[in-house]
């Protein structure tokens, strides 16, 4: 299995386990899925229902929540909406951290153009669907992280997320 990192701040943010589908201009599209979490109600076999405090009031909903699969299993960030002036701001920030670090990690002049060339235009996809968009975080919610943003496919309810590719570095478990 690869599970691939931010290249910027080491937080896992995507594995191989997920369809990832490349979309050009530096983006991969990642298909994720709403799962349900929460309700369990684990009990001992023989255990003290009254010394483990288990008849006090019990949940009244289960406490079970929808939430994207990829989400969950990342512990990825509500980083809240943006607009296209904070994205852009973002985005240039993060381009520049992303080209010292491809040439920190020894990548090619002509694979750093081709990032460069490919992010212009991906930026430019971004920013025509900025407000479709609910944006995350790593783990860390360092600013200088990728921004992970999720949307919803023509039916409404299959969540998908855009990654920059060059932003990962992979890592074989």
């Amino acid at each position: 299995m690869i599970i691939y990192k931010d290249i910027n701040t080491g937080d896992e943010v995507l594995s191989d386990v997920y369809k990832i589908k490349d979309v050009g201009n530096g983006l991969w599209e990642v298909d994720c899925a709403m799962v349900t979490v929460g309700g369990e109600d684990f009990k001992l076999e023989g255990a003290n229902a009254s010394a483990e405090g288990e008849d006090a009031e019990e949940l009244d909903d289960g406490g079970k929540i929808q939430i994207i699969n990829m989400v969950r299993d990342f512990k990825l960030q509500e980083f809240g909406k943006q607009s296209k002036k904070d994205y852009m701001a973002h985005a240039k920030d993060y381009m520049k951290a992303v080209v010292k670090k491809l040439k920190e990690n020894g990548a090619s002049e002509e694979e750093v153009k081709s990032f460069q060339t490919g992010a212009q235009a991906g930026v430019k996809k971004i920013i025509g669907n900025i407000d479709n968009y609910d944006v995350y975080a790593g783990e860390s919610m360092d600013p200088t992280g990728m921004l992970i943003l999720i949307d919803y496919r023509e039916d409404g309810i299959t969540p998908y997320a855009t990654i920059w590719k060059h932003g990962l570095t992979e890592m074989k478990v």
